[in-house]
């Protein structure tokens, strides 16, 4: 694709690897990141942009290669001596990460909104691309368990997902906006496609797409609209995916994630041995949507950019 900009939704160590290959791909300044705040809470006083920072260390290539999350070479001293004074150690904070923390915490205090103190961290780390919460105002998901209500890091870290996911809902999502800045990214006359990453659908993706006017922004778009299959031969990629589903009665299939995405989508890229399938309103197309390092995130982004240009 030679030419215009390009939006992915995104949020996790999937979407953040999708946003990597497709900035890599696309050259400076052609990719925004819309990503979930869904998972945002304060810590220890300070405030936590997880799926933020997961996208903006890896598209700062600062990532940890290991644990697709937090910085490489990160050191836990911090955390040490937390753990030794009776702190809540659940929830790993490295040193180095922990400047972000400090600096959000301090500029939110001061009242500027997360866009622009997102825009600001992109911007020193050199991130090379757009990165956009998806909204300035209070949204957190909440886990609905066997065990009882959980906020969602308590359910996906404290408690390592074991609790039994009966359903999710996201608290302030009936009052959050999009920024201006989401709005303007979305109605740009430039805009070349709309890529869904192969986020986790219901803990990354459905806290974006549950602010008011997200998914009448996305139904309207005119340009290519493209997600990518998180689940390959019926197992999750990465993370909780298969749990989730079997526990809420939805069958572990790349079928089942493109029904999810009706009506947002014009193409969806899965896996060859899940491909043969059908979806009213979406074009299936087959292949490998495994990215193992950065080569194949690199090979991914380029089969999404080319049925951008089938689906033109």
């Amino acid at each position: 694709m030679s030419g215009g900009r390009v939006i992915v939704l995104c949020g996790g160590v999937g979407g953040a690897r999708m946003a990597g290959g497709l900035a890599a791909a696309l050259g400076p300044g052609r990719l925004t990141a819309i990503v979930n705040v869904g998972d945002d809470f304060t810590h220890v006083g300070l405030r936590i942009s997880p799926d933020l920072d997961t996208v903006l260390y890896t598209l700062s290539n600062l990532e940890d290669p290991a644990k697709g999350w937090g910085r490489r070479d990160e050191t836990w001293s911090f955390m040490a001596a937390l753990a030794a004074a009776g702190g809540p150690a659940w929830f790993q904070l490295g040193d180095k990460d922990l400047a972000t923390h400090v600096l959000r915490t301090e500029a939110l205090a001061r009242g500027e909104r997360l866009t622009a103190i997102t825009a600001r961290l992109a911007e020193a780390l050199g991130a090379g691309a757009r990165l956009l919460p998806a909204t300035d105002d209070p949204l957190a998901t909440l886990c609905e368990t066997d065990e009882g209500p959980m906020p969602f890091q308590d359910y996906f870290v404290r408690r390592r997902c074991e609790p039994a996911l009966r359903a999710l809902s996201f608290a302030g999502a009936d009052a959050a906006r999009l920024s201006p800045e989401v709005e303007a990214a979305l109605a740009d006359p430039d805009l070349a496609a709309l890529v869904i990453a192969p986020s986790n659908p219901y803990l990354s993706l459905d806290p974006i797409l549950a602010i008011p006017g997200m998914r009448a922004a996305i139904e309207g778009l005119k340009c290519p609209r493209i997600a990518v299959s998180p689940i390959i031969g019926n197992k999750a990629v990465k993370g909780p995916l298969a749990k989730i589903m079997a526990e809420r009665g939805l069958g572990v299939t790349a079928e089942t994630v493109a029904r999810h995405y009706e009506g947002l989508v014009d193409v969806f890229l899965a896996d060859p041995a899940d491909a043969g399938f059908s979806v009213p309103g979406i074009a299936v197309h087959a292949c490998d949507v495994m990215m193992a390092d950065r080569a194949g995130r690199a090979r991914l982004a380029r089969e999404a950019l080319a049925a951008v240009m089938v689906a033109s």
